[in-house]
Formats: C-alpha cells, sequence, structure tokens
C-alpha cells in the first residue's frame, strides 16, 4: 500500500474544491453530501449517485446497439448452465488438490498452452483499426505445425482527421481468469519468480504486459512491463524473465513510485508491438508455451531503484 499513497493524491484534499475541467482523474462530489456512500454506476453523473467515475474502458467501448430483452433472456438461461458446471469444477479441483505439493524448483508449470483453437480463443486481438485509429491489421490464429501464431501488418500512417497524432500498433491479451457466477479472480503466482515462455520471433522486440487491476478506478489499467527479444529466423527460444525486472506503468507512462509486480493479482498476460521508429512492416510472434517457474538462484525482489519521495507528492 506504500506505492498507492503517492498516487491516489491527485484527488484534492478538499472535499468541497471544485476542480477544473481538464482534470480528468478526479472525483466529483455533488451538491447532495447527505446521501449515504453507495456504489458508484460507471459513466456519466447520475440523480442518486454520490461520485462520478471514468469509463472502465476509457472511451474504447463497443459501439453496438443493446441486445433485446428475448436475447438477454435466452443469454441468460444458457450462461446459468455454464455457470453451475463451472462451479462444480471448482469444488472438484478444491477437493482434489494437494495443498503441500504445489511447485517444484526449477520445474516449469505451464498456465497457456496454444494446441486447440479454443485456447486461442480465450485471447483478445485489438490494433489501431479496431478503433479507427489506423490501418494495421493483426491475428491470432493456430499456425499449421499446431502453435499460436500472433501475426499481422504494422503501419503507422495516420487517419486524416486532426486528431490522431500516432498510429501502428497491434497487442493479443489473455481473457481476465474468473470463478462461477461472474467472480473475479485472479492467477495466484506467489510461490514462483520467473516467466517461462518457448516463442519463435521475428526479429522484433515485443512488450509483455502483465496487468495487475487495482481495487479502485485510478488502479485499472496499472500494467507490468518489460521486453521481449526476438532473435528471427526458424529457431526455437526458451525466455526465462524473473518477476523483479517488470517495472510499473499507467496507460503507458512510466510510474515515478515503482513496487515490485503483486504476483497475487495478476488479471492477465498481454503482448504488445508497435511501427514507431519506422518499424512499419509485417511481423510473426509464435508461442509455444507459457508458463511459470520458481528459480532458486534468482533472490533478486525488485530491479530497480526506489527514490524517497516527500509525502502527497508526485511529479505529472
Amino acid at each position: 500500500m506504500t506505492s498507492l499513497l503517492p498516487r491516489l493524491c491527485r484527488i484534492p484534499c478538499n472535499p468541497f474544491a471544485v476542480p477544473s475541467s481538464s482534470s480528468r482523474h478526479y472525483s466529483h462530489l455533488l451538491s447532495s453530501v447527505a446521501r449515504p456512500l453507495r456504489p458508484t454506476p460507471i459513466g456519466p453523473i447520475h440523480a442518486n449517485s454520490l461520485f462520478w467515475e471514468r469509463d472502465r474502458k476509457g472511451g474504447y467501448n463497443s459501439k453496438q446497439p443493446p441486445p433485446s430483452r428475448w436475447q438477454l433472456l435466452r443469454d441468460g438461461l444458457r450462461e446459468l448452465r455454464q455457470e453451475f458446471a463451472l462451479f462444480e469444477q471448482e469444488w472438484r479441483e478444491k477437493l482434489a488438490s494437494d495443498a503441500l505439493v504445489v511447485f517444484r524448483p526449477g520445474e516449469t508449470d505451464v498456465v497457456f498452452n496454444f494446441e486447440r483453437q479454443e485456447q486461442l480463443d480465450r485471447w483478445v486481438v485489438t490494433s489501431d483499426r479496431d478503433h479507427n485509429q489506423g490501418y494495421s491489421d493483426a491475428r491470432f490464429e493456430l499456425g499449421p505445425a499446431g502453435f499460436g501464431v500472433f501475426h499481422g501488418m504494422l503501419e503507422s500512417r495516420v487517419p486524416k482527421d486532426g486528431r490522431i497524432k500516432r498510429s501502428g500498433y497491434a497487442n493479443i491479451t489473455s481473457q481476465r481468469i474468473r470463478k462461477s457466477f461472474k467472480r473475479d479472480s485472479f492467477y495466484e503466482w506467489e510461490q514462483y519468480n520467473t516467466l517461462v515462455m518457448k516463442v519463435r520471433g521475428d526479429g522484433r522486440s515485443y512488450l509483455i504486459n502483465l496487468a495487475s487491476e487495482g481495487y479502485y478506478d485510478i488502479l485499472w489499467n496499472d500494467i507490468y512491463h518489460y521486453v521481449l527479444y526476438t532473435r528471427g529466423g526458424p529457431h526455437w527460444q526458451v525466455v526465462k524473465i524473473p518477476f523483479s525486472k517488470f517495472f510499473l506503468a499507467s496507460k503507458g507512462r512510466v510510474q515515478d513510485s515503482q513496487a515490485p509486480v503483486p504476483l497475487n493479482r495478476i488479471s492477465s498476460l498481454g503482448f504488445s508491438v508497435g511501427a514507431r521508429g519506422g518499424h512499419d512492416g509485417q511481423f510473426r510472434l509464435e508461442f509455444d508455451y507459457i508458463g511459470v517457474e520458481y528459480d532458486p538462484s534468482h533472490t533478486e525482489e525488485f530491479a530497480y531503484e526506489m527514490y524517497q519521495q516527500q509525502k502527497y507528492i508526485v511529479a505529472t
């Protein structure tokens, strides 16, 4: 919680002070302060809400119209069967698991496989084209050799709308794991200290993204990054990256207040590639597996210097 305080101080200390219209990260207090505090609906201010919060997706929501009541009822009954099946699976795993034997040092526990199409369907592919912010194209498909292939074309050409300044990116992100009945869950990697993956790249550098969504809206975009350097050529490479090497960023900005990766609150894993610096053209990254490992020889907790800052002050 020590790294949380400097970032939460963006909210004004005086609850009755009215922030400027350009302060997008502040919570606006409504006039009726006597109402009891309740969960805040995401979106604009409502008559029965106390605070205003920014959109969880930052404006990148789908533009599709809402489904009809009949479709909601039909899909809800189908979902109910799936949720009960998932609930039964949870209890089977809980009763069958052996808490004494969780991991072995030096052995890789595979988290993501890419052998079947169902496993690839658990990943979300996005690019600047999906948000009308560019012309790049990306796909995540099952290759002819039975491996996951993240490939496409990067184009840094900017749409002529007078608003967009940069473009040229593609990304894949694993869907967030959850428990039955839509309960959020996290990957519990506290007993591990190394991320392991077997990949075959094209010589480009890719950005690894470990999302750790926090409790508050200001922490929803917390992502820990590190660079994946690929060799190119026909040979596979086994990459081992300690979690201590990952650094904290939010919405693409590296944070002044750093902290080690909270390995008990990893919500998703992703990979990004960009065309900045004249790197337009095709890209291709193949995956065999992604897993975690405990390396007893690695004792580093965090690789970066921690600067002492004044209380309640953070650089912008």
